[in-house]
């Protein structure tokens, strides 16, 4: 049983990133549901169905503020991360839109409908996002709602923006889980 837990685990299907390989009655792997605020629970009638990690960047330019020209800070432009499964293979990417992006052509947009501090205050926030567009047949093609969420770092810097530095970047490192729901079958 053990080694066909394992083999359903790694198979193409792996895309999912469980922790163990608890399975529920109808023999898939079973993902445990994150400890959120209530403004970061995805709507009623969607169900998990994948997790994976982000590991990379958080992209600021310097510029001025579009109400004080004279008056700079960091401004995010955009994500750059490797999404990873539980054993650290990368599945796809996570960019700018916010897009996430699996190897097998799935790919979806998110709109961030709600956010909570990080309970790291030089983290991130944790965010709940909706699926605003998807692509492809793969995986992510039925998302309906994205979590944020165990960010570590990213967040803009607090020093370094000013006239003499204006278009500057930074990439700040940062990792995340990311958990994707779907309607219940």
């Amino acid at each position: 049983m053990q080694t066909v837990c394992v083999a359903f685990c790694l198979s193409a299907a792996a895309i999912l990133s469980v922790g163990g390989c608890a399975t529920t009655s109808s023999g898939t792997p079973k993902i445990p549901l994150p400890d959120v605020p209530a403004q970061l629970r995805p709507p009623a009638g969607e169900v998990l169905f994948l997790k994976t990690e982000g590991t990379g960047v958080q992209i600021y330019d310097c510029s001025a503020k579009a109400d004080q020209a004279s008056v700079y800070e960091w401004v995010f432009r955009a994500p750059q991360a490797d999404l990873k499964d539980s054993t650290g293979r990368i599945l796809g990417r996570h960019f700018a839109g916010p897009t996430w992006e699996l190897k097998d052509g799935s790919s979806v947009v998110g709109e961030v409908k709600a956010r909570a501090p990080s309970p790291s205050p030089a983290a991130i926030p944790w965010l709940l996002l909706a699926a605003k567009a998807t692509a492809g047949s793969g995986t992510l093609t039925a998302t309906t709602s994205v979590q944020r969420l165990q960010t570590i770092g990213g967040i803009a810097p607090s020093v370094g923006c000013d006239v003499a530095s204006a278009g500057k970047v930074a990439q700040v490192p940062y990792t995340a889980d990311y958990y994707f729901y779907r309607s219940a079958p």
